[in-house]
Order: C-alpha cells, then sequence, then structure tokens
C-alpha cells in the first residue's frame, strides 16, 4: 500500500509546476513592492521544515541579491515581549498552515513598526496571511501527511522565484523552468532508496551533513528522518562537525553526505573521516568520485545550478527517511505524537 508520504513526495514535479506557472506574476509584483520599500535586511521567522526553508533563504538572499538575512527568534516577541527594531526590514514569515501563533506574532509586531510584511504559506485564509501585507501562496493543494514534503519544495521555490525576481533577470527564470523535470528525474534515479535503506535499519543514530546552500537540506533531511523514523538523527554544518562532533564517529554511527555541485574541504573531509572510521557512508551528490566512495550512493542529474540544488536536493533524502521508516515498521503518515499542525507560542 502506498503511504501518503510517498504519494505528496512524488506530486513534487507538479506543485513546482504549478506554482512556477501560477505564482510568477505575484512574485514579480512583490518584488517590485521589495524595491519600492528598500529594505536594509531580512528578517525571517519560521519553525520546523518552514524553519530549514528560511535557512536556505539566509543563503539565497545573501548571495543572489547582497541582502543580510538573518532568522528571527519567536520567543523574543511572544514570551519575553521584548520585540528588537525591524524597522527598514523586509520581514518574512513562513508556515505551511499558516497558524503558529508565534510566527504570526512576529509578523504582527512587525507590521506594528511598519516594517514590510510578507507571509509564504500554503492557506491564503490563514492568521500569517491575514496578518502581513504581502502574500504568496505555495498553491501545493492539500498535504495529508505529518511530515511535510511538497510544501517544503514548494516554500524553497517560491523564495528562489522571489529571489530570481528582485534580480530581474530572464536566464535565472529559464533555470527555474528546468526545476520540474530535475526533480522527476531525481525521484526516478533513486527508486531504489526503499530497499537501500533496509540495511540501515538496526542503526537508532544517524549524522546527516552539509553546507552551503545545501545546510538547509542536510536539515531537512534530518527532521525528515527524526519524523518518520525515530531515529536520533542530528544535522550539522560540515565545518561545525570538525569543531568537536567529529570525535563521536565510529563503525556503527553512519553518515549521510548532502554533497552536490560545489567542492567544500571540510565535507570531503567529513566523507574521508567516515571512511578511516568504518561508519557506514551514504552520499548524496551528482560528483561520480564522491558516490563511487558511498556504501549507498543517492545520485543526483548534474547540471542543476548550486543556487536551486537545494530543491532537488532534498527529494533523495525524503525518500531515504521512507524507506528507513518502513524498515523499522514505523507509519511515516502518522508519527507518534506529532500532528499536522503545531501552534507555539
Amino acid at each position: 500500500m502506498t503511504t501518503l508520504f510517498e504519494t505528496e513526495l512524488r506530486e513534487q514535479p507538479a506543485t513546482l509546476e504549478r506554482l512556477l506557472t501560477q505564482g510568477r506574476e505575484k512574485a514579480l509584483a512583490i518584488a517590485d513592492r521589495i524595491r519600492t520599500y528598500q529594505p536594509h535586511c531580512a528578517v525571517i521567522a519560521a519553525r520546523g521544515s518552514s524553519d530549514n526553508a528560511a535557512r536556505y533563504g539566509q543563503y539565497l538572499f545573501g548571495i543572489q541579491n547582497q541582502l543580510l538575512a538573518s532568522l528571527a527568534t519567536p520567543s523574543l516577541f511572544t514570551q519575553y515581549h521584548a520585540a528588537p527594531s525591524l524597522a527598514g526590514a523586509l520581514v518574512v514569515g513562513i508556515s505551511q498552515s499558516g497558524q503558529s501563533p508565534d510566527i504570526v506574532a512576529v509578523i504582527e509586531e512587525a507590521r506594528r513598526q511598519r516594517a514590510l510584511t510578507l507571509a509564504v504559506t500554503n492557506e491564503e485564509g490563514s492568521p500569517l496571511a491575514a496578518a502581513a501585507e504581502l502574500v504568496l501562496p505555495l498553491l501545493a493543494g492539500a498535504e495529508r501527511a505529518v511530515a511535510a514534503t511538497k510544501t517544503y519544495t514548494a516554500q524553497a521555490l517560491a523564495l528562489a522565484m522571489l529571489s530570481a525576481a528582485l534580480r530581474n533577470q530572464d536566464p535565472l527564470w529559464a533555470e527555474l523552468g528546468a526545476l520540474p523535470e530535475r526533480v522527476a528525474r531525481t525521484i526516478d534515479a533513486n527508486a531504489g532508496c526503499l530497499e537501500w535503506a533496509h540495511r540501515y535499519a538496526g542503526h537508532d543514530r544517524l549524522i546527516v551533513v552539509g553546507r552551503g546552500y545545501n545546510l538547509s537540506t542536510a536539515l531537512e533531511i534530518t527532521l525528515k528522518i527524526k519524523e518518520t523514523s525515530g531515529i536520533m538523527a542530528d544535522g550539522y554544518s560540515s565545518a561545525d562537525f570538525f569543531h568537536g562532533p567529529k570525535a563521536i564517529l565510529d563503525r556503527n554511527l553512519p553518515v549521510l553526505a548532502v554533497a552536490p555541485g560545489r567542492v567544500f574541504e571540510e565535507l570531503d573531509g567529513v566523507i574521508r573521516l567516515a571512511q578511516e572510521k568504518g561508519s557506514p557512508l551514504v552520499v548524496l551528490s551528482d560528483r561520480r568520485e564522491i558516490l563511487e566512495a558511498a556504501d549507498v550512493a543517492l545520485p543526483l542529474p548534474t547540471g542543476t545550478p548550486e543556487w536551486l540544488s537545494p530543491i532537488a536536493a532534498v527529494v533523495p533524502g525524503q525518500l531515504w527517511a521512507l524507506g528507513l521508516s518502513l524498515a523499522r515498521g514505523a507509519d511515516p503518515d502518522r508519527p507518534p505524537g506529532l500532528s499536522k499542525v503545531t501552534e507555539t507560542r
């Protein structure tokens, strides 16, 4: 029986295509408003998977748009009642449901301070959308599995579309337009994940490492594995991993390295260290030399621009999480103690 998790995972190419087709004019209009406002920085409020999309947004806006982007600290607003100054900032709230009170509170305070506010959400009638001046809807359709798949990649794509709209260069839209087909190819290339993951079913710990744009990917894969398999997974920047955590590596601790495209010395160093320690090694990449070094290779199509690579790279991680969940006898659609909408304050 096919799970909701897998069904929605496989809907991602169509979901991305719909957002690109139907959301482009909205993204362009929002970009016009942002240019008029001329923010000096961006502040992004999010939780859970949306927070990992926000992490992608930090790299995206910083590298592509030279806009300093930081993550909001919602408890400043809701628990400490010590909201920082947001004047002159673009304040973005990202939430699939648009329901979490702390994310809404950040947007409400930002609007009170006359900052420019944007909601990125799948629910146009949500409290988050109502609180923001601007709304970029995900158009992902209903997502019934508790663990987000298509809404996560739609959030990342929405941010990439906004970044491209701010740069106002047609070649960027051509690169965006190729994404749905790249994601479909990635799903097909990793069909064996559900079987390959079975050999890791006995492990209850896992390290996931990434860097740059794909730090967000490593953290999102980590979350998916925790949610659906009950494994104690930890996600790291490969640079941070060398500042102490590398000491925990041994032959009983698997490593999943997210390494598409760009070569990072520390990330390749983690892969070499895992080999030296005898750690089971899973590599997600489009680089043949490191895929060949892995115990399990999760391939990506070559040629994806680095700025868009997280949208395709997360998909093999989603499949890996699904495979682990099924191998461990868990129900990926109904993780224990979790619900689709989580409200934090």
